[in-house]
């Protein structure tokens, strides 16, 4: 992954670089001490992932990175644990309090990778989707779902141990998943097709639940499920 590094504090610039250089599947491109030449940067050169300070003397990272057009995958770093929230509603994969040491660099990294393995493998049989769970994001494996319920302006998704809540609308999900593994049965659920035990036009059965299908949905359910028939 092609990476680049914006710190305005020299030795927090090489230590980030360091570890860069010492982590498989990083490549660092470029490196800045403000934002004004690292945004010039960006627009002509694309990369995949960018290590940003929070704390910057003319622009703050989070107000820099909300301004990008073509935004990478982004791990906010800074000396300040109260920005994290606002760096996790810009989609940040991580957020590194400094200071912090390789091991905790190396964790947030595996993260970005994971994140855009997802993206390149969203049709993989073994695939996974990552979703926003208590200020991080959280990877959740297709085979693990049982169920997704729309609740207002959050999704559950029933997982072991427990179901989890996310702030997400049913649209959002729904795009992030292959449609030949789940189905939109009703505007409030969205059931993955291996774990269906029968099913008629009505309702669908999935574990101890009775889902019901809407009319709205009644056709496409049919018809994909008729096709795993044949």
């Amino acid at each position: 992954m092609k990476c680049v590094v914006i710190d305005d504090e020299p030795l927090a610039l090489q230590l980030v670089q360091n570890y860069i250089g010492k982590t498989e599947g990083l490549e660092l491109v470029a490196k800045f001490t403000d934002t004004v030449e690292a945004g010039d940067f960006l627009e002509k050169n694309p990369v995949d992932l960018l290590f940003l300070d929070v704390q910057m003397p003319d622009e703050n990272g989070l107000q820099f990175f909300s301004r990008l057009e073509n935004k990478p995958m982004v791990i906010f770093t800074t000396a300040y644990s109260q920005f994290a929230v606002e760096g996790f509603n810009l989609d940040a994969i991580d957020y590194l309090l400094k200071p912090f040491d390789y091991a905790r660099f190396e964790k947030a990294v595996n993260k970005a990778k994971d994140f855009s393995l997802y993206r390149q493998n969203k049709e993989n049989s073994e695939g996974f989707l990552f979703v926003k769970y208590n200020y991080q994001w959280t990877k959740i494996y297709y085979k693990d779902i049982e169920l997704i319920e729309a609740l207002d302006d959050y999704i559950k998704i029933y997982v072991e141990p427990k179901p989890i809540l996310v702030h997400m609308s049913m649209k959002a999900v729904s795009e992030k998943l292959p449609e030949s593994k789940f189905i939109r049965a009703h505007r409030s659920y969205i059931v993955p097709v291996d774990k269906i035990k029968s099913w008629n036009k009505n309702t669908i059965n999935i574990g101890n639940k009775v889902i019901p299908i809407s009319y709205t949905y009644q056709k496409q359910v049919t018809e994909l499920l008729q096709k795993k028939l044949d």
